[in-house]
């Protein structure tokens, strides 16, 4: 009971990329779909920052209270800074994954995945 409690954060990382992956796949409203993703993102990038956290360490900055021999004391920022650049990547990517649902509205009037297929095999 201890080690699930004392590992919460990753049950909800996998709550959320079930609830995205679900989306994703049995949803067939495109905005649902997209929202579903941008969940499932979301749990992939809180996994990666909740599993480069050290506790009582500090930034890679020399402090001389700090010896350089001792790393494991400072925090690896390349995570951090990774997921930074994939959060805006995804807000990008969102971004146009909307647009093109804009697109596809305006021309097919739906946005129901089957609805929509019937209509592309019409033309």
């Amino acid at each position: 009971m201890e080690s699930i409690l004392g590992h919460y954060v990753y049950w909800v990382i996998i709550a959320l990329l079930c609830i995205g992956l679900y989306a994703i796949m049995f949803k067939k409203n495109l905005v649902k779909q997209v929202i579903g993703l941008s969940i499932f993102q979301t749990s992939v990038i809180l996994f990666w920052v909740s599993s480069a956290v050290k506790w009582n360490a500090t930034v890679p900055i020399y402090d001389p209270a700090y010896p350089l021999e001792t790393t494991a004391l400072y925090i690896n920022p390349l995570p951090h800074t990774l997921m930074l650049t994939a959060i805006v990547v995804g807000v990008a990517t969102l971004g146009v994954a909307f647009a093109l649902l804009i697109i596809i509205f305006r021309r097919h009037r739906t946005l129901n995945e089957d609805k929509l297929i019937e209509n592309m095999k019409e033309w």
